[in-house]
């Protein structure tokens, strides 16, 4: 799935011209759950028609548009590399595909803006980071998570420079061979890069990994602004180097770093248990979520669970197809939270042992 930036989940939710229609299908990655996974597609399309065709307040110009765009988006999908759940959207003069690594409920919906929930927290859910690989001559950014990296081509990135010969002639001259990152050509091209950044993290916020030589990760830490807080992997060579090197190079620190966020909510868990400022449980934590009061959400990577509403006040468990049934209310949980500016962090199944898969920290 491609990078949900802010800005792209706020043209998503845009309001559109009715109708605005958000396909879900499950995919599968492998044989032979897969081999049904193009007729389930088409089935959900051919629903999505069906729905277009009845709605009264659909107008013929507007249903044969949509119709048109949802074939394009059918022609565009490729299920040789799925992953675990494929959402189309279609509205009056345009289309889109996503491919998710989070299973989402088949269905169809038809309103005025396109249903985002599954997008956002298939995202939460794969943890993206940004590395920033630093070297004299050249800085790199790479876009991370769900396993892999792939360099990012944003703003002035890359950032490169000639190495003519970082003033070696005066270095030779007065016997003085300084660190090349003491050089002040270095950081002034270094002061660039941390610009650079900034603007990105502004349109984008995520931690940080910051990689290099010792010498440039302190130089930079000395110019800039905004690596300070960063987690720093010591490693040269990788501003030149391929998606799998820098993968390779930050994987361990990155895997690190994961097992301590897990202790981290841990332990943050306890301590608002103690003080009662804690959720546990799909139905406590979505009235929470519903009234902007966690401050932290916790979700078990593969949790999924199925409820319906109990007259409005309460999450009841429920059979898939059940009368308002609602399939994906943790992703639902999970969008609230974001959208009130609560962290969410997805931990490995089984950590939250009694909260049963998902669990909050309160702000009151």
């Amino acid at each position: 799935m491609e990078a949900l930036s802010p800005s792209t989940l706020a043209e998503l939710r845009r309001p559109r011209p009715y109708p605005a229609v958000s396909v879900f299908a499950p995919t599968h990655r492998r044989e032979p759950d897969n081999i049904q996974d193009r007729v389930r597609l088409r089935n959900a399309l051919a629903d999505a028609k069906r729905q277009l065709e009845s709605d009264p307040a659909v107008t013929r110009e507007r249903r044969v548009d949509v119709e048109a765009q949802l074939d394009q988006a059918l022609s565009e999908v490729d299920l040789t590399y799925t992953e675990d759940g494929v959402v189309i959207f279609a509205a009056p003069g345009e289309h889109q595909v996503w491919s998710l690594s989070r299973t989402v409920p088949e269905r169809v919906v038809l309103s005025d803006t396109f249903l985002t929930r599954n997008l956002v927290a298939a995202q939460a859910a794969q943890r993206p980071f940004w590395v920033l690989a630093v070297s004299a001559d050249r800085v790199t950014l790479w876009n991370g998570g769900a396993g892999q990296v792939t360099e990012e081509r944003r703003g002035a990135f890359p950032l490169t420079r000639g190495r003519e010969n970082f003033d070696a002639e005066r270095r030779q001259q007065i016997g003085d061979m300084p660190s090349t990152f003491r050089d002040e050509g270095t950081r002034h091209f270094l002061r660039e890069a941390d610009t650079a950044l900034s603007r990105v993290l502004r349109q984008d916020p995520r931690p940080l990994y910051v990689t290099g030589q010792p010498a440039a990760l302190s130089a930079l830490d000395e110019v800039g602004t905004v690596t300070k807080d960063a987690v720093h992997a010591p490693h040269g060579g990788l501003a030149h180097g391929t998606r799998d090197t820098v993968w390779r190079a930050v994987q361990p620190i990155i895997a690190a770093e994961d097992v301590r966020n897990v202790d981290t909510a841990g332990r943050e868990l306890v301590a608002a248990r103690g003080r009662k400022a804690y959720a546990a449980g799909v139905d406590e934590v979505w009235q929470n979520a519903s009234e902007g009061r966690i401050r932290l959400l916790v979700v078990e990577e593969n949790y999924r669970v199925t409820v319906r509403d109990d007259a409005g006040d309460h999450l009841v468990p429920a059979e898939s197809g059940d009368l308002d049934v609602r399939e994906d209310i943790v992703d639902e949980i999970v969008e609230r939270c974001l959208d009130t500016g609560a962290e969410v962090r997805f931990v490995p199944d089984g950590t939250l042992g009694d909260a049963q898969g998902i669990a909050g920290v309160l702000r009151y």
